[in-house]
């Protein structure tokens, strides 16, 4: 499969390679590899909190990633990436409903495949609208300032201090954001939730895009697939639970 996969890139303007379906696909699972790996950066980082050193830690490493250069150049690569993943999943999505306008007539799950592969344009939909919130919640007040919770970190505490300086507390930014908010904390739970079967789907599904398919390697990247999914997925929703629930402080 990938000798015909070669074969077909050859034979490609790029033009046809971001309008055709092989082209839309090998870009769903490149861009998909890439903001896997992001995750699991990103849950390491966040899982700092865990330290319950009152956010040295974190404050530390997330000031870190917020003034590396090149760390701030990968993130403008990352939001590309994170566009581009949309994009094209928007554009299948578009092109599968339309090669299938009829719905299926019975559900049979087994010859059609299992639900979250055939929701993945509707669990987008939703991990994108996590994703605003998310982004309006931390990466704006760290990057620009202000916007959420601004005035509550004022009354707690203004900043956090790194190498003398005094920088922006995300992690005091997380308390205000998940222990006054009960409906933000359920909000990001459903949003792990889509995730966690948008990603059951996605691992395997980017693997197989590049014709690792083998009833050898496959058996290994599912179970692969499903142990990520649940890891990454189950530490990013207990963060949210554990601060408001005051087990983190």
């Amino acid at each position: 499969m990938l000798t015909n996969l070669k074969l077909q890139l050859l034979h490609m303007t790029w033009k046809h390679f971001f309008t055709s379906s092989i082209g839309k696909k090998l870009i769903m699972g490149l861009t998909g590899l890439f903001l896997i790996l992001f995750l699991i950066v990103h849950c390491g980082l966040n899982a700092m909190i865990y330290f319950n050193d009152s956010g040295e830690t974190f404050n530390h490493w997330a000031h870190f990633m917020g003034s590396n250069l090149i760390i701030r150049v990968m993130e403008i690569g990352l939001f590309a990436g994170i566009l581009l993943h949309i994009i094209q999943g928007l554009m299948l999505w578009v092109q599968n409903s339309r090669a299938r306008p009829v719905n299926y007539a019975m559900n049979r799950a087994p010859a059609n495949g299992k639900w979250y592969s055939r929701s993945m344009g509707l669990l987008g939909t939703l991990i994108l609208l996590f994703l605003v919130m998310h982004i309006y919640h931390f990466w704006t007040p760290s990057r620009l300032g202000g916007i959420a919770g601004i005035h509550a970190l004022q009354e707690t505490r203004l900043g956090a201090e790194y190498n003398g300086q005094e920088v922006h507390d995300l992690y005091a930014e997380m308390l205000v954001v998940f222990q006054n908010n009960l409906w933000v904390v359920i909000v990001y739970v459903l949003g792990v939730i889509a995730l966690f079967w948008h990603l059951l789907h996605g691992f395997q599904s980017a693997f197989q895009t590049f014709g690792i398919n083998h009833k050898r390697y496959t058996p290994i990247i599912k179970g692969l697939g499903v142990a990520y999914s649940v890891l990454i997925c189950l530490l990013f929703a207990s963060m949210p639970v554990s601060m408001y629930l005051r087990w983190i402080k």
